[in-house]
């Protein structure tokens, strides 16, 4: 039998996003989160969750759009710094050495070193409690052309993206591929 612990804030895998927004003045933001993930097939969308009290939270209300730039493994460090850090007192990107890129699609920002970004207009809110969650409709997907397979399509091996432990603060890489999504579970019939 298994033990109940009560409700916790724990679904893996909990992927690490980079929020990134302009403010009202035109300077470039980006925060981690990792409250969220793809919410609809058509029209593709992704939603995250923000507090109110974030620097992004009133940047996304202001300009109606947002990316969210995956970060690869090796840019752990400067995605936990992106979480850690306000954007209301410091300049994360000029902090980090990482470069803002403007999107051509949305009035946001992503970050150019991240393998892939998901370019996004606001469709929905809703709040929830602490948070309220930001439905993006997913108008452009970038990707380095070092992630991408021979049919042009990202190949998370190639991305590596960071995955977060809520239950214990850590974040991790990707563990063994187990194999073929629609194919494994054949046969039981």
């Amino acid at each position: 039998m298994k033990k109940s612990i009560g409700p916790k804030t724990i679904l893996y895998p909990t992927p690490v996003m980079a929020v990134g927004t302009y403010d009202e003045n035109g300077k470039p933001n980006v925060m981690t989160a990792a409250w969220g993930g793809i919410c609809c097939s058509s029209p593709p969308c992704v939603a995250v969750s923000l507090r109110k009290a974030t620097w992004t939270y009133g940047a996304v209300m202001a300009r109606k759009c947002f990316t969210i730039s995956i970060p690869s493994e090796k840019y752990a460090r400067e995605a936990d710094f992106f979480g850690i850090a306000t954007g209301r007192k410091t300049d994360k990107f000029a902090d980090t050495g990482l470069t803002p890129e403007r999107s051509d699609v949305v009035d946001a920002p992503y970050v150019k070193e991240f393998p892939l970004v998901l370019e996004c207009r606001l469709i929905h809110t809703l709040e929830i409690g602490l948070h309220t969650q930001f439905v993006g409709e997913i108008v452009d997907l970038k990707a380095d052309p070092s992630v991408l397979t021979e049919d042009g399509s990202p190949d998370i091996e190639k991305v590596r993206p960071i995955l977060y432990g809520p239950e214990n603060g850590y974040y991790f890489g990707l563990g063994q591929k187990l194999g073929k999504a629609f194919s494994i579970g054949m046969g039981f019939r």
